[in-house]
């Protein structure tokens, strides 16, 4: 049987950390419930507003890319010369590494 110790030091990712990710998943699905359950346990773990703030404006651009991917790709399959950046470093017509 493992002890705390032995769980808490086989422990990747700190508790913090780990809800500023799953606060940018709920922002990214535009999960409403699961992000106010994920601030109160930011807040009651002392993660600061602006964390919070940048975490879920990370989700945001990543969201962003994805979807202008994936217009730019229709548009393509469809025959509109028309494309828009992703806000990456990446072309316009491949996939966002945001």
């Amino acid at each position: 049987m493992e002890t705390a110790t032995a769980k808490k030091r086989d422990r990747i990712l700190e508790d913090k950390i780990e809800t500023l990710i799953a606060i940018g998943a709920a922002t990214a699905a535009n999960c409403i419930p699961c992000f106010e359950h994920l601030y109160e346990k930011a807040i009651n773990s002392g993660i600061t507003l602006s964390q919070i703030k940048r975490a879920s404006d990370i989700a945001e651009l990543v969201k962003k890319g994805a979807h202008i991917a994936l217009t730019n790709s229709v548009n393509e399959l469809i025959g509109i010369e028309e494309t828009q950046n992703l806000p990456c470093e990446q072309t316009a017509n491949k996939s966002c590494g945001c």
